[in-house]
């Protein structure tokens, strides 16, 4: 078999396995124990004689120090005696090593030692970084840099980023809906497509979904519609019958649209709320046909409130809505919503509305925009009073809304412009400190919508004079408005062209052979005199008709008469009837074609009376037969 199978040690003569002694091994480990604890004890015994001996008070805290470090010593020879013995014991096993590899793998270790050596550095310059971040966050918000979108001339209502921060959607007051695809635009700035998706309906409220597949449009109407990314339609929820009492009866609202907006968790899931006094929660499986719940906001003595805005909780877990009557309430989703779970009669002044409620990344708290020009901080653990209150942000809009910063440091909110004022604001707050004011953007028009992206770090700013304010910081932003402004406008060119290749044949027949032209403006010049190559418009025609087409007048039978009756002369209207009839008479008479040839055998001789002479008497023989006596 050996030999077969080309082995010299094959079977009998193959190699033995190590065999180990276990117990010669544990009786070493403890001897080498022993030795290294009485060596610690007897230089530790040596440093406590020598310590006492001397004086002062400190002696004491001398041997402790002393204890400490002798026990420190003697904890780290152990490790590095397990740590060699474990090497050693590693070497023990298999085969021996090539020399090259040996050095290889001692190589990989010193590497591996300086990478987590390089690491721990890395992370103590990252917490470094982190502590100092704190003081230079105001140094970081991006308004070093903007630009301008325009929108149109009335007042942006809405406004909406994709999860990624590629494409933004606008809508306004103008019933026109805007999409920006900053990946694809250039220095121009232009919209790569507008559309009218509720005809006249302000557009109110746009959310992207989660993943960014999809557009939420709640306008004017009392139907939301679900557009693709590129704008088409996908589905639009149904109306409801709004002469019904009870509105959970209902498969749709019936009337005006407030909010709108995705469940971060579940992508297929939407809700919007109404001025029916309703919040539904629909299902984008369901077409459009049916809500899959019906939340009532009720106030204070039980009656229907109309819900102003409504959001869901960064986790999902929460159903809000901000009322007309000032008032927040909660929502757990994970049961039914017949209960309140939570609620805050004396939110905001009553009969102002709340314009827009929003989370922290946390989770931990809520920011409510109120139309009393305030916005408050609250915390869901302790939801009965606010943990800070911010006045004198002035609003006019109904859905000026506000937004945590990346960070949940900073809460931005619009100001609008004041009667006599021309410029509205942009303003942060620190939300550590009381919601202070700690940086205020100029805007020369009311700022409505605001959006702080976290993941592109720039903020886009909608105002009512139609224009959409895009700012960053090259520094701290990445992507967005930095792709499209770096992009130069490509310039048209009249690209020369010929409009028929030239084939070059030496060989071929004289009928065949194209005359090869030098000039391109021969060409040009032939070409002008085709009219097929030239496109020149067909010349009116001035006969009965050619080639399928019909004359200007007199191609078909109704033309002719057409023109035959236009072309007649109206007679004088002030010509008597009967006198134009009596033209005829003596033609007919001696003509007759019609009726006299028929009854000209049968026909009496007709006999007509004489009329009266005009010289005022009236002669007896000519006196109507009536008024002869009778005898």
């Amino acid at each position: 078999m050996a030999k077969i199978m080309g082995f010299k040690t094959f079977g009998a003569a193959a190699k033995k396995p190590r065999e180990f002694d276990f117990n010669a091994i544990f009786e070493h480990t403890r001897r080498t124990a022993q030795e290294r604890s009485k060596k610690v004890l007897d230089e530790r015994d040596a440093e406590y004689a020598m310590a006492t001996t001397s004086q002062g008070d400190d002696a004491e805290d001398v041997v402790r120090i002393i204890s400490k470090d002798f026990a420190k010593k003697a904890q780290n020879d152990s490790d590095a005696e397990s740590e060699s013995s474990d090497d050693d014991d590693e070497d023990e096993f298999g085969p021996t090593l090539p020399p090259s590899m040996v050095d290889q793998e001692a190589s990989d270790d010193e590497g591996k030692k300086a990478e987590k050596k390089g690491k721990e550095e890395d992370d103590f310059s990252s917490s470094s970084a982190e502590e100092d971040e704190a003081t230079i966050d105001l140094d970081r918000i991006p308004i070093t840099h903007e630009i301008d979108l325009v929108h149109g001339v009335k007042t942006v209502s809405a406004m909406c980023f994709d999860s990624h921060g590629t494409r933004l959607c606008t809508g306004s007051f103008d019933y026109q809906l805007y999409l920006w695809d900053f990946t694809g635009m250039n220095s121009s700035l232009q919209a790569f497509r507008t559309l009218e998706p509720c005809e006249s309906h302000q557009i109110r409220s746009l959310a992207y979904s989660l993943n960014g597949d999809s557009i939420l449009v709640c306008s004017g109407n009392s139907q939301a519609k679900v557009l693709d990314r590129d704008g088409y339609e996908i589905m639009e929820c149904v109306k409801g019958d709004m002469y019904l009492v009870d509105m959970s009866n209902t498969k749709g609202h019936c009337h005006m649209l407030h909010h709108g907006c995705w469940n971060p968790k579940d992508r297929e899931e939407f809700m919007t709320c109404s001025d029916d006094g309703t919040i539904r929660l629909w299902n984008i499986n369901d077409e459009g046909k049916r809500q899959r719940n019906v939340v009532k906001p009720r106030s204070t003595h039980g009656r229907r409130m109309i819900p102003t805005t409504c959001a869901y909780s960064r986790d999902g877990k929460w159903v809000v809505a901000g009322c007309e009557d000032g008032s927040i309430q909660l929502w757990d989703h994970n049961k039914k919503f017949v209960n309140i779970s939570m609620m805050n009669r004396n939110a905001h002044h009553n009969g102002t509305g709340i314009s827009s409620l929003t989370f922290s990344y946390d989770g931990l708290c809520m920011a409510s925009r109120g139309g009393d020009d305030t916005l408050k901080l609250w915390d869901l653990r302790q939801f009965k009073a606010p943990v800070a209150v911010a006045e004198d942000l002035f609003n006019r809009f109904p859905m000026t809304n506000c937004t945590f910063s990346p960070n949940d440091k900073l809460i931005l909110t619009g100001v609008s412009t004041k009667k006599g004022a021309d410029n509205g604001a942009l303003v942060f707050m620190d939300r550590h400190a009381g919601l202070k004011r700690v940086e205020e953007v100029a805007v020369p028009s009311s700022v409505v919508t605001c959006i702080w992206h976290p993941k592109i770090n720039q903020i886009v700013a909608g105002t009512g004079a139609g224009t959409i304010k895009v700012l960053y910081n090259p520094e701290v932003s990445c992507n967005g408005a930095m792709l499209c402004v770096s992009k130069m406008m490509r310039k048209k060119r009249t690209e020369e062209f010929i409009a028929k290749p030239i084939i070059i044949a030496p060989n071929a027949l004289p009928m065949y052979k194209d005359e090869r032209v030098r000039r391109l403006s021969t060409v040009r010049l032939r070409e002008r005199l085709d009219p097929q190559k030239s496109k020149r418009p067909e010349l009116p025609i001035t006969g009965a008709g050619q080639q399928g087409r019909l004359g200007t007048h007199g191609g078909t039978l109704s033309s002719y008469i057409v023109k035959n009756i236009a072309l007649q002369k109206v007679g004088d209207s002030r010509e008597d009837p009967r006198t134009a009839l009596l033209k005829y008479a003596a033609d007919a008479e001696k003509n007759p074609y019609w009726v006299s040839p028929a009854y000209k055998t049968t026909q009496p001789k007709p006999v007509f009376q004489q009329m009266a002479p005009d010289d005022g008497k009236q002669s007896e023989d000519v006196e109507p037969p009536w008024k002869k006596p009778k005898t």
